[in-house]
């Protein structure tokens, strides 16, 4: 089951959720809306190098930048960035979060993957970004992600403990061990 708006208070007041900061536009009829961080990172253009899933970390080939809220971030056409949330989100044990980018910004050629937000969750949110058919300037603390939640049939038996827990900022991704 999807969660209304008033389910998402009640789960906020009673801090099972958590939503830091929570703007008074955060919570919607059927989710929430995320406002973009000030890190972005994009992929370096190397056509002689090849990154590993298994062994390298893609550090090498990712230039992360600190944006001011005036000066925004341009997302080339067919790019793909890494952009974080402002807010960080903590989940309980029975509530997953399917991310949607607002159709505002999908109105502007812009797409994001599908991603889900996994039961016990905590940090904040990194999340890939594709640019369109043009480049488009998207601005630290502009909203662009709605973030739906979903009530499991029961809690989850195991909750998230990944390698992405408590992440800070854009996090690039960390290959399985």
């Amino acid at each position: 089951m999807i969660l209304s708006d008033w389910d998402i208070r009640v789960y906020i007041e009673k801090k099972l959720l958590v939503i830091d900061p929570l703007f008074p536009d955060t919570i919607r009829e059927n989710g929430v809306d995320l406002r973009f961080g000030n890190q972005f990172c994009r992929f370096k253009k190397y056509r002689d190098v090849v990154v590993d899933t298994k062994k390298d970390p893609v550090t090498d080939v990712l230039e992360c930048i600190e944006v001011d809220d005036e000066e925004g971030f341009t997302i080339q056409p067919l790019e793909h960035i890494l952009a974080t949330t402002l807010e960080w989100v903590e989940l309980p044990d029975d509530l997953i979060g399917f991310v949607n980018l607002r159709s505002t910004f999908a109105r502007y050629s812009l797409y994001i993957p599908p991603t889900v937000v996994d039961a016990g969750f905590k940090g904040q949110l990194t999340i890939e970004v594709i640019g369109g058919s043009v480049p488009v300037k998207v601005y630290p603390k502009q909203r662009f992600l709605h973030l739906i939640f979903a009530r499991t049939s029961s809690p989850v038996y195991k909750s998230y403990s990944g390698k992405y827990q408590s992440q800070k900022g854009v996090t690039p991704p960390r290959p399985d061990q």
